[in-house]
């Protein structure tokens, strides 16, 4: 007797708890994409505005005005932002230093002020950027060994089925092991692409930070020169 094996087929006829574990491999999958999604336009649209803020920064474009246009052209913005934390203390510690009594600021406390300002905004983008990439790592670590339970779970109730009806050939064992297997298959599917999307955004997000920090750094220097002119 020709038996029907399709995948659907074998899902819909597997037990409760293998089904239930397709059911979560389903949802951490489509978890696992709409994270991959999002994270992918995030780090695009944070590298062309990284671009485009670095040219026009080094562009010769007075500080002032790059700060006044970057709410419209670059709202919340990592590298932008950045920008912004470091030039505000500096502006306050400026404005503090003509306000209040002579001395009260000097050239090493303003950029240690602006130093922290800084890491303070690299430490929060880095936050916002990373969000979600250990729920990418979880799935692809932790779906094969929920299909593997799957797995198991459907042969041990297949082998209890030829034990209660003592038939051994392969006709009545290919269905109990096949669903048992589709729980592999579908761990499998779920974290293949999560591992492949956690390791590329690992490597871009790193990429991004050695960016920030430069930047952080040359902008400290250029800040220090002016403090000390």
């Amino acid at each position: 007797m020709n038996q029907d094996l399709s995948i659907l087929t074998l899902v819909l006829n597997a037990g409760f708890v293998v089904q239930g574990v397709l059911v979560l491999l389903m949802l951490l999958s489509v978890m696992s994409w709409a994270i991959i999604f999002n994270k992918w336009r995030l780090y695009s649209k944070t590298r062309n505005e990284a671009e485009q803020f670095s040219h026009n920064f080094w562009g010769g474009t007075d500080m002032d005005t790059i700060m006044t246009g970057i709410p419209q052209q670059y709202p919340d913005s990592p590298l932008p932002n950045i920008f912004q934390a470091g030039y505000r203390e500096f502006m306050r510690s400026r404005r503090d230093a003509t306000q209040e009594i002579a001395g009260k600021i000097v050239a090493a406390g303003g950029i240690d002020g602006i130093r922290r300002a800084l890491d303070a905004a690299f430490s929060r983008e880095m936050e916002k950027l990373s969000r979600n990439l250990a729920f990418l790592a979880t799935v692809g670590s932790t779906s094969p060994f929920i299909g593997l339970f799957g797995t198991v779970w459907g042969i041990v109730n297949a082998f209890q089925s030829i034990a209660l009806t003592k038939n051994t050939s392969l006709t009545a064992v290919a269905p109990g092991i096949a669903e048992a297997l589709v729980a592999t298959a579908f761990g499998l599917i779920a974290a293949i692409p999560a591992v492949v999307a956690y390791n590329k955004f690992t490597s871009d997000l790193k990429r991004m930070a050695a960016n920030m920090e430069q930047f952080s750094s040359e902008f400290l220097n250029i800040i220090a020169r002016h403090i000390k002119g």
